[in-house]
């Protein structure tokens, strides 16, 4: 069963602050996850995983359609994120846990 379908036009918002990053593949969870207009269920890149709060590992890197249920995500565990650009603001809890993830904030 492939991993990848399309259903249309993609946009994503880079939220890297640096082109130095290490992601780890983890298992996506498709509980609680609402479907979309189409009848998919997607995780957004840019979610905080697997939740908000002290047991947070770190940030989705890509979209991830949970449709058919929990399926491999690439989860970045080091990097440099442009928090603004989060969908969800990580939680301060989220933050002291993902240690290696630092979020620089950008001035205009």
């Amino acid at each position: 069963m492939p991993y990848v379908k399309r259903y249309g036009k993609v946009e994503d918002i880079n939220f890297l602050a640096s082109s130095k990053y290490i992601p780890f593949t983890y298992e996506v969870s498709d509980e609680g996850v609402v479907a979309n207009s189409q009848g998919r269920k997607i995780v957004p890149s840019g979610t905080i995983y697997p939740a908000n709060d002290e047991t947070a590992i770190g940030i989705l890197f890509t979209d991830v359609d949970v449709t058919e249920g929990p399926q491999p995500g690439s989860v970045l565990v080091e990097a440099w994120i442009l928090e603004d650009r989060l969908p969800v603001a990580p939680t301060a809890d989220a933050k002291t846990a993902m240690k290696n993830i630092k979020f620089k904030t950008v001035i205009e």
